[in-house]
């Protein structure tokens, strides 16, 4: 039987013209590198870019966490997405109201000066790709989730809220480099804003409300410590990214960054037909995403491989159904089959088990035979 061809997008990541080095003229070292590296110039690494490209496809996979250590291109590879984003309404007020906001809300769920734009007829939003939103790490709580604009206050006495970067993030991707390295207080706020969509901002008797429905990647490297379990967890897809163990791809990595610091335009502009291609790709899996449906055989799969790993938490069939229905959708399928589970359940269903809750449960469980064992004993006896 004659083998399927794989799809466009697949074999774009699969084999990817990482290996083209362009020969390129000498440039003045004193101008500024302004674009990036190609995403499809990353030699290797397929688990990372497979991950962010599905969660692209599928922002329900609910986000990636890169684990790695330094020199690995996370980071890289996160800024890379920049030429393949999808477009999305971004808001065009300080306090990100939108069009989607007065339907649901009415006139009082948007501000003054949105109200009075309506009523001239003008928009609240505008089409415009979606960005990638990086968390610094000595971002401030204020930063993160919005407070007094100082300036407005001094220069013309006003006080004004304005949204954070949660807020800026709503719709777009929220990066955070070195995410084990946050501190707790901002953490609990990106937790909190995750999982409702939207967090309110208090500052004495002005309180706002702003959406946060965002696409989290967060990259890490293990050897400067854990992850707190609770942020771990609002990670769909977790991506090991280790060294490149072949010699040759390693030679031809450093080429790579050879060739982008010497001319990152020339370079960029080598890789930009394949790059428009897989962005169209991408574009395309989205449109079928809808249409994809999750068959026996594959459901049947991925409910043993859980059951297998003893995994409790149910975020992980959601990870790992909807990671697969993506990879359907960008092999041009509308019925998950049990290749598209095998393909996504590293990443979907690793670090899902807890030694610690293991051995909870085992104690818990033996303390509840002790008291049965005590109640029949006495219902025995009566």
């Amino acid at each position: 039987m004659k083998p399927k061809p794989q799809s466009q997008l697949l074999d774009l990541l699969l084999n990817s013209p990482a290996h083209r080095i362009a020969k390129l003229p000498d440039v003045d070292y004193g101008q500024a590198i302004v674009e990036p590296f190609p995403f499809l110039a990353i030699v290797g690494q397929l688990e990372m870019k497979l991950a962010l490209i599905l969660s692209l496809i599928n922002p329900r996979v609910g986000g990636v966490l890169l684990i790695g250590p330094r020199g690995t291109a996370k980071t890289t590879a996160v800024r890379a997405l920049t030429d393949l984003l999808p477009s999305a309404r971004r808001s065009l007020c300080v306090y990100g109201c939108t069009e989607e906001m007065l339907d649901e809300g009415g006139m009082d769920a948007i501000c003054e000066n949105c109200r009075e734009k309506m009523g001239y007829g003008q928009p609240l939003t505008v089409a415009d790709r979606v960005r990638i939103i990086e968390l610094p790490l000595n971002a401030r709580l204020e930063d993160v989730v919005g407070g007094i604009n100082e300036r407005i206050a001094l220069e013309q006495n006003k006080v004004r809220l304005e949204r954070g970067i949660l807020g800026h993030a709503d719709n777009q991707i929220l990066y955070i480099d070195e995410v084990n390295l946050l501190p707790d207080t901002l953490t609990d706020a990106i937790l909190d804003a995750a999982a409702q969509g939207h967090y309110t901002a208090r500052r004495g008797a002005l309180k706002l409300r702003y959406r946060s429905r965002f696409l989290l990647i967060g990259s890490m490297n293990p050897e400067e410590g854990k992850l707190r379990p609770q942020i771990m967890d609002r990670f769909g897809l977790r991506a090991v990214v280790r060294g490149l163990a072949d010699p040759a791809w390693r030679y031809q990595a450093y080429e790579q960054v050879a060739a982008h610091q010497q001319n990152p335009d020339h370079f960029a502009a080598s890789y930009a037909e394949a790059t428009m291609a897989l962005a169209d790709e991408i574009e395309q899996a989205r449109q079928r995403l809808p249409a994809v449906q999750i068959g026996e055989a594959a459901r049947d799969l991925g409910l043993k491989l859980v059951q297998e790993l003893a995994i409790d938490s149910t975020r992980a069939e959601i990870t790992l159904f909807e990671a697969a229905r993506a990879h359907a959708a960008a092999d041009e399928r509308k019925q998950v089959e049990p290749g598209d589970v095998q393909a996504v359940a590293m990443p979907a269903l690793r670090m899902r088990q807890s030694d610690h809750l293991s051995r909870f449960f085992a104690e818990q469980e033996a303390e509840d035979q002790r008291m049965k064992n005590i109640v029949d004993e006495f219902t025995n006896h009566q």
